[in-house]
């Protein structure tokens, strides 16, 4: 079995294995179970296949299973659309020339110029691999300046897991890095052939000690919309309830925004944050005739 193989095997028993005999409405039939959760065969009557099918499906050893099995191995399993989405990546063998882009990202100037628009929230863009490609002045303040960095250190998730200062800025960081890994788990799914990904999470695999663990839960994840919560160390607490857009037109982009409610006190925190670290204006001196 190749890697791809082993990632949809991986994926398969981890999601059956949450998946409990009452829960999936059969009756206790007395044998002993191994593992926790649904067995091979129960999962392939649920679905509607032989059992000789879903092995060779978790195996990896299926060609192209129709769409209809895919939709009844993710109801069977209890699968999000996120996870629906994995599924089906993983099981769409990639053409063996097909190569992930490798060229560097580049957003269009009237995102750059909506980022500036947006100047009384944090906004910016994520490409591939969450790097950021693009961010506005309250996102670096209340984030960390993205810009100040070397270009291919701008990254959510190397931000997220590594540097030592989102510990103690993200509220619930826990969750946040854990959310963030599941984001490039989805990802991998899509794009396993890139290399930059590749290395990603080699780097975050030797330098994060809960990366691992995480990676290994097999959980995937498309953020669209949530809550947010940072410690800033100029204006205290700020939270946001934040939207992600895909950018028409690159599927590869996604704009975020973290909103706030007007008249709140995260509102007039970033008011005093933006006051407090606006660029000075330069002085010119006058000289006469």
């Amino acid at each position: 079995m190749d890697d791809r193989g082993n990632e949809l095997a991986d994926f398969l028993r981890t999601r059956r294995a949450r998946v409990t005999p009452d829960r999936a409405g059969l009756p206790d039939d007395g044998r002993a179970r191994r593992v926790p959760g649904l067995r091979r065969d129960e999962v392939a009557r649920l679905s509607g296949v032989s059992t000789e099918y879903y092995t060779r499906i978790e195996q990896g050893r299926a060609q192209n299973p129709s769409p209809e099995v895919i939709e009844a191995l993710a109801g069977t399993l209890r699968l999000d659309p996120s996870e629906r989405e994995h599924l089906t990546d993983l099981l769409a063998r990639p053409a063996p020339a097909r190569r992930a882009p490798t060229g560097p990202q580049r957003v269009r100037p009237g995102l750059h110029l909506m980022l500036q628009t947006l100047d009384h929230v944090p906004a910016f863009v994520l490409g591939r691999r969450t790097d950021v490609l693009a961010s506005n002045r309250l996102a670096r303040e209340v984030l960390t300046d993205f810009d100040a960095l070397p270009a291919p250190r701008r990254n959510l998730a190397r931000y997220y897991l590594l540097d030592p200062d989102a510990r103690e800025r993200v509220g619930d960081w826990e969750r946040i890095a854990a959310e963030t890994v599941a984001m490039l788990r989805l990802e991998a799914g899509r794009s396993p052939r890139d290399r930059r990904l590749a290395d990603l999470v080699g780097e975050l695999t030797v330098k994060s000690p809960e990366f691992s663990t995480w990676w290994n839960d097999h959980r995937v994840l498309r953020r669209t919309h949530g809550a947010k919560h940072y410690h800033h160390p100029l204006v205290g607490d700020l939270y946001f309830s934040y939207e992600s857009f895909q950018v028409p037109g690159d599927r590869d982009q996604t704009l975020c925004v973290y909103n706030v409610e007007p008249g709140s006190d995260t509102a007039r925190a970033l008011r005093l944050l933006t006051d407090w670290t606006a660029p000075q204006p330069t002085e010119t001196t006058e000289r006469g005739a």
